[in-house]
C-alpha cells in the first residue's frame, strides 16, 4: 500500500452534466499523489464517456461500471473502497467540487496530528460561476466527536479522508432504509469507538445544491434521522426525538442561515 496515496472515490449515476467540473476540481489539485476510482451504478446518460475519455488522458483517474444498479451510494463507495490501493480514503461525490489545496492541507493535518479521520468545512453553491477559491494563510482544526455528531451531523462526507482500514471496519452500511444517512451513520460508527474527526475549519468542499435531490427533503431526512437513532446501539424512543429535534434545529441553522457546514 501507497503510504501518501490518497485514493478517490466518486459514485456517479446520470451525472455526465456535472462530473467533468467535479474531476477536474481533482486534477487541480496541489497534491497530486492520488488515484481518483468513479464506480458508475448504471448510468442511463453518457457519464461513463465522459469519466472514459478523461481517464484517457489521465491514468490516474479510473472507471469501475457496474453491471446493475444498487439505487443508493452506499454499495459503490464500498466497491470503490476495496479496489483503492492508498493508505488514505477520499470521498467525493460527482457533482461537488474541492478547493485545490483540500489534499495538500488534510494530508499534512492528518500526518502532523497522526490521526486517521479527518474532514472540512463545506459551503453551499447552485452555480459554478459563483465558487471562489480563497487563499488559505492558515488552517485551524476542531476535533468533532461522538456525542457532537449525535446532537448534529458535521462531518460532509465529500469532505471526508480516512485511514483505508477504518472503512474496511465500518463499511457503509447498504440497507436501503439508510439512503441518504448511510454516510452519517458510517462517521457515528466510527466515532462511536475512541477515534475523533479532525476537521480542518476552512470551506475546502464546495457542496453543489440541486432542486429535488433526496438530501434536501426534509420530512424524508428526519424519518431516516429518526429511524437511525432508534436503531443505533443504545438508543431509544427519547434519544431518537431528542437527536431527531437537535438535526433538525442544526440544519436549519447550518444549512439555511450559514448555507455551509
Amino acid at each position: 500500500m501507497n503510504e501518501g496515496l490518497v485514493s478517490i472515490i466518486t459514485p456517479s449515476y446520470n451525472a455526465e452534466k456535472l462530473i467533468g467540473r467535479t474531476i477536474q476540481s481533482v486534477l487541480d489539485q496541489t497534491y497530486v499523489n492520488w488515484e481518483m476510482i468513479v464506480i458508475d451504478d448504471c448510468s442511463k446518460d453518457a457519464t461513463r464517456t465522459v469519466v472514459s475519455d478523461l481517464a484517457a488522458k489521465d491514468s490516474r483517474i479510473r472507471l469501475v461500471p457496474l453491471d446493475s444498479n444498487h439505487g443508493a451510494p452506499a454499495a459503490p463507495r464500498n466497491i470503490g473502497v476495496k479496489q483503492a490501493t492508498g493508505r488514505w480514503i477520499a470521498f467525493l461525490d460527482a457533482d461537488d467540487i474541492w478547493h485545490p489545496r483540500k489534499l495538500e492541507l488534510q494530508v499534512a493535518a492528518l500526518e502532523a496530528a497522526n490521526a486517521t479521520f479527518s474532514c472540512t468545512q463545506m459551503v453551499d453553491f447552485y452555480d459554478d460561476k459563483t465558487i471562489v477559491f480563497g487563499q488559505v494563510e492558515g488552517c485551524d482544526v476542531q476535533r468533532v466527536a461522538f456525542a457532537q455528531q449525535q446532537v448534529k451531523g458535521r462531518i460532509p462526507t465529500s469532505s471526508v479522508m480516512l485511514d483505508k482500514q477504518l472503512m474496511l471496519d465500518h463499511p457503509f452500511n447498504v440497507d436501503i432504509r439508510y439512503k441518504a444517512v448511510e454516510d452519517y451513520h458510517c462517521w457515528l460508527r466510527i466515532l462511536s469507538g475512541t477515534t475523533t474527526c479532525l476537521k480542518l475549519r476552512h470551506p475546502l468542499l464546495h457542496y453543489r445544491r440541486i432542486a429535488g435531490q433526496i438530501s434536501g427533503s426534509k420530512r424524508y431526512m428526519l424519518e431516516r434521522m429518526f429511524m437511525l437513532h432508534r436503531e443505533f446501539p443504545g438508543g431509544s424512543l427519547a434519544k431518537a426525538t431528542l437527536f431527531t429535534l437537535t438535526h433538525a434545529m442544526g440544519g436549519f441553522y447550518y444549512r439555511i442561515l450559514r448555507k455551509g457546514l
